[in-house]
Parts: C-alpha cells; sequence; structure tokens
C-alpha cells in the first residue's frame, strides 16, 4: 500500500507538472516567442522538470551527492560543446540515471516511466494539433543542433530563387509568411544569397547566423 500510494503521490505531481509545461509554452508562444516552439525547447520545456524532480528525491539529504552532482553537472555544462538545451538536457538526464540507479532502484524506474509518458503526451498533441487545427505543434529553429551557418528568411510571397537553392534545408508556408531555411558549409554561400534577395520588396525579414 505504501508503494502505491507513494506511485500515486509522485504521478500527481508529474502530471501537474507536464500541465504546467503545456501552460507555458502556450502561454510563451502568444506572446510571440517563437524559440519555445521549436523541437528542441518544447521538449525540455517537458522534460527538464521530471529530472530536476528526480534528482531532488534522490539527493535530498544527503550532502556527499548533493555536492558530487553539481562537480558533475559543471562538467558536463562547460567542458562540453553544447548545441541545444535538449542535448544539455538529454546529458543531465543521463548523469541522473546513474545516481537514482545507485540510490534508489524505485526512482530510476519512475524517471524512466515520467519521462516516456513526456515524450508520449508530446506525440500525443502534435497529431491532435496537426489533425484538427491543421498545424504542427513543433517547428525548426534556424539553428537547433546544427553547426553549419544557417540563413533564416520570412518572405510575403513564395521566391523562385530561394525555392531552387540547393541550400534549402526548410520552407513552410504560414497564413501570412512563407519561410526559409538554408544551410551551406560555407557562409560565403549564404552571403551570396542574401546580396541577391535583400532588395527584394517581399521579403520581410533575415537573418544570417554563423554556429
Amino acid at each position: 500500500m505504501e508503494l502505491i500510494k507513494l506511485i500515486y503521490n509522485e504521478g500527481i505531481i508529474i502530471l501537474l507538472m507536464l500541465l504546467i509545461s503545456i501552460f507555458f509554452r502556450f502561454l510563451l508562444q502568444i506572446f510571440n516567442q517563437r524559440w519555445i516552439t521549436t523541437t528542441s525547447h518544447t521538449a525540455t520545456l517537458f522534460v527538464l522538470p521530471i529530472i530536476a524532480f528526480i534528482i531532488t528525491k534522490v539527493i535530498s539529504g544527503n550532502i556527499a551527492l548533493s555536492l558530487g552532482l553539481v562537480g558533475a553537472l559543471s562538467i558536463v555544462r562547460f567542458r562540453n560543446p553544447v548545441r541545444s538545451p535538449l542535448e544539455l538536457s538529454v546529458y543531465f538526464g543521463a548523469i541522473t540515471m546513474g545516481i537514482a540507479g545507485a540510490v534508489s532502484k524505485f526512482y530510476l524506474i519512475f524517471l524512466w516511466g515520467s519521462i516516456t509518458v513526456a515524450i508520449a503526451s508530446l506525440f500525443f498533441i502534435n497529431i491532435v494539433v496537426d489533425k484538427f487545427f491543421k498545424k504542427k505543434f513543433f517547428t525548426t529553429s534556424f539553428s537547433e543542433g546544427n553547426s553549419f551557418p544557417t540563413f533564416e528568411i520570412s518572405t510575403l510571397k513564395e521566391i523562385d530563387y530561394l525555392d531552387q537553392s540547393p541550400f534549402l534545408n526548410l520552407k513552410k508556408k504560414n497564413k501570412d509568411d512563407v519561410q526559409y531555411i538554408l544551410v551551406a558549409k560555407n557562409i560565403e554561400d549564404l552571403k551570396k544569397i542574401e546580396n541577391e534577395i535583400k532588395n527584394n520588396s517581399n521579403i520581410i525579414n533575415y537573418q544570417l547566423s554563423q554556429s
């Protein structure tokens, strides 16, 4: 009975965190924070609270584990090139699994189950939003997980020059604009494209980024 009660109580907390994460995600989107709509940031918003909850439960009251965790996370954060918040969360999650496995089998299994539920929830929400609202729940960031130079362009209409570009990585047609994402190994190739399109009257804005 104690185990069932513990699972129930902890499960309620996980469910509340997932609901709050969804609320924060839509709240930020309402305020035009486009970065939160990327796969990486949305998944991080769902997964990171669970990781923090489990690791807090495992190390609570254990000073040695607390200090060891601080050192481990510092090494991951400052000694490794991290390209996205989701990648960093994966590292933290891996460390949490190791610590939870050594201290509590229950929280190791609970971590696995909770993250599985969180990821399944994301896929379910994506399917529902796509089916009923004809939109994608996730968008692709111009620099998400990409080490190459990128060029993100928003236009009022489709541009043939960009459609035919060999560097075109993603094209997304929205109600009010068209978004292009171009990726190249050499930033000079993207600068040439910038010179070609910068005077086009259909251009809303663009951003050239060298990762």
